[in-house]
């Protein structure tokens, strides 16, 4: 068996190690989608089943505000109807100060 080279060890490292860099971000993407999924389970419990102030009056007040300027696609816009009303199932728009938001004409 011949003896490789020294180029061709290096190039099957370096194979090596792309494959576990790859493999790597691939972990990293499934850790913060499920961080992402669990938070909002999270706040979906808390406007559904809390009974505390927090949960029924300033919970739902700041996810009002602050939701629609996050959303950016007419198809996420139309999974928050329930918690947003109807008004955000219209046209997204992005405004003059390049903030998302609901298209101008839409309450």
């Amino acid at each position: 068996m011949a003896k490789r080279t020294i180029a061709e060890r290096l190039a099957q490292l370096e194979a090596q190690r792309k494959s576990l860099q790859t493999k790597l971000g691939k972990q990293e993407r499934a850790k913060d989608t499920r961080r992402k999924v669990l938070l909002g389970a999270f706040l979906l419990h808390r406007l559904e089943k809390g009974h505390d102030a927090f949960s029924k009056e300033q919970l739902p007040a700041w996810i009002k505000k602050e939701l629609p300027g996050f959303i950016t696609r007419d198809d996420d816009a139309a999974l928050f109807v329930d918690l947003l009303g109807e008004a955000l199932a219209g046209p997204l728009d992005v405004s003059a100060d390049g903030e998302p938001g609901v298209a101008a004409g839409q309450p």
